[in-house]
């Protein structure tokens, strides 16, 4: 009797790029979130605004982009 072999790829061959890209961003806006806490509780009132844009709208492009590649894996499978 054979019995079939699957191989298993290591878990960064198996998520597809628009996940990786959602990580990554999601990961670089948290980042700046903490950055932005920091700098505040430290007392800098004046934080520039490049900081709060990155804070403000990676950390939800990154979470839309990684649930936008799960749904589509979802419909995939």
């Amino acid at each position: 009797m054979e019995t079939a072999v699957h191989e298993k790829k290591s878990s960064a061959e198996q998520k597809p790029w628009l996940m990786r890209i959602g990580i990554g961003l999601f990961t670089v806006g948290m980042l700046a979130v903490v950055v932005v806490f920091l700098l505040f509780a430290a007392g800098y009132s004046e934080l520039p605004v490049w900081l709060s844009a990155f804070a403000g709208v990676i950390t939800p492009l990154g979470l839309g982009l990684g649930l936008l590649s799960l749904i589509r894996e979802h419909r995939q499978a």
